[in-house]
């Protein structure tokens, strides 16, 4: 019987040490280079010192439960400690951090959570194309999606000529805090709802792409492609774009949970809740200038026809520039 025992004693340990093993050859690599990090360590470096630790720490985590004995815990625990004493040495990293969080650490996390961010377009193109065909094939569509009453109120306003005189309808600066205030509002709730496994932020995409298929499909059953596609993507450019990130973000943290990979599931989550929250943070000034747009800009639907074009360009290649061009480029 004891006989026996020794056996599976000796399976249990063998499995427990491949699977050790197999911990380290995938984190190697990632760990000599945290070192360079620790041993040559500069003040534009800051970044990427906060990205090395958050990282070291996390497999510290990982080893300290399943390998609380291993030489690779005594490792893992002298690399974080050196990497902490490099971040704090200095008095000026929080300053420093405060400023390059929107120039270097964004768009290093974006550049992480690309695939994230593809997901969270495709699922919002999907959903946008839903509303279209539902919009096309009942035109009362729209009443159930953006309510009978702005309906009514739209309908009215084509009648009289005006077909935009929705964005000029209160003061400019009570419409600039309460837009803003809502988008911020929203995509928090996009985040956060990555909680329920990505399906909570899928959703809440979902609902957003049918809503603005079906919104831009009502204007052009009424003749109003051009003048509808200027008055909305005037501020549209820059608040759907910070939407479909927001939902990368949330992504991001769903699947930190579903894929923890070689990470327990808590720390996988907490590791993708980092990363969504950085990302759902840096939205926040593009969300302001969305809704400064739209509050003082949107309803002047006399502007020619290229200022607003410009404007609107101006925006998109600030989004694919800073949300997929820089990424790649801080990241090579």
């Amino acid at each position: 019987m004891n006989y026996k025992l020794q056996i599976v004693n000796y399976f249990v340990s063998l499995r427990r040490i491949m699977k050790e093993v197999t911990f380290i050859r995938q984190n190697l690599s990632k760990w000599r280079g945290a070192e360079l990090v620790a041993e040559s360590v500069r003040l534009s470096d800051a970044t990427e010192l906060a990205d090395t630790y958050i990282d070291v720490t996390s497999d510290l985590a990982f080893a300290q439960t399943h390998y609380p004995e291993s030489k690779i815990t005594r490792y893992l625990n002298n690399l974080a400690s050196a990497l902490h004493n490099e971040i704090y040495r200095s008095s000026h990293y929080r300053w420093r951090r405060l400023l390059t969080f929107w120039t270097d650490e964004v768009p290093l996390t974006m550049w992480a959570a690309r695939r994230e961010l593809l997901l969270s377009f495709m699922v919002f193109a999907a959903s946008v194309l839903v509303g279209v065909v539902s919009q096309w094939l009942d035109p009362e569509f729209c009443r159930v999606i953006l309510g009978d009453r702005y309906v009514d109120m739209t309908l009215q306003n084509i009648a009289m000529g005006e077909p935009m005189a929705v964005y000029g309808g209160d003061p400019e600066d009570d419409m600039f805090g309460s837009i803003t205030l809502n988008n911020v509002r929203v995509s928090f709730i996009i985040f956060v709802l990555g909680v329920l496994t990505s399906l909570g932020t899928a959703f809440v995409l979902f609902q957003n792409g049918v809503m603005l298929g079906a919104f831009q499909t009502f204007f052009v059953q009424h003749g109003l492609l051009w003048q509808s596609a200027l008055a909305v993507w005037l501020h549209g450019t820059l608040e759907i774009s910070a939407i479909i990130v927001a939902g990368a973000a949330g992504i991001a943290m769903g699947n930190g949970w579903l894929f923890p990979g070689t990470y327990p599931r808590l720390v996988s989550f907490r590791r993708g809740a980092r990363r969504g929250l950085r990302i759902v943070v840096g939205t926040v000034p593009v969300f302001v200038v969305a809704g400064f747009i739209e509050s003082f800009m949107t309803r002047h639907t006399e502007w020619p026809d290229l200022l607003r074009l410009s404007i609107i360009g101006g925006s998109l290649a600030f989004v694919v520039y800073y949300y997929i061009v820089l990424p790649k480029q801080k990241n090579s």
